[in-house]
């Protein structure tokens, strides 16, 4: 596997870490992410790098599969450009349904 694309990989591992971390001396709760400004905020910021280093993934090698790739770039797009209208129901659901299989995807990837 290109250098690169292992890098853009580590990237989104970091990122998912880090969003986790958010939540070591809390319960991982909806309500506790919605009162909290500058964890949301967290939480968008390493969701948008998620999305950019799966952009770049996209462009370098189409024939890297991770699931819901083109949705994870839509949702980053989504928080750059449309930040009016994001969602804490949406970005609440990425991280509890989504970010754990894309972890462990990665993860296999890197190890291939």
């Amino acid at each position: 596997m290109d250098n690169e694309i292992k890098t853009w990989l580590y990237d989104m591992l970091n990122a998912i870490a880090e969003i986790e971390s958010f939540f070591a001396d809390r319960p991982m709760l909806f309500a506790n992410y919605q009162a909290d400004l500058r964890t949301k905020r967290a939480v968008e910021r390493n969701i948008e790098i998620i999305g950019e280093a799966m952009n770049r993934i996209i462009k370098k090698d189409s024939s890297i599969q991770i699931s819901n790739s083109r949705k994870l770039v839509d949702v980053r797009n989504r928080i750059i450009h449309g930040y009016d209208s994001v969602s804490d129901d949406v970005i609440w659901g990425i991280v509890v349904r989504h970010l754990p299989g894309l972890r462990e995807e990665i993860h296999l990837l890197i190890l291939e």
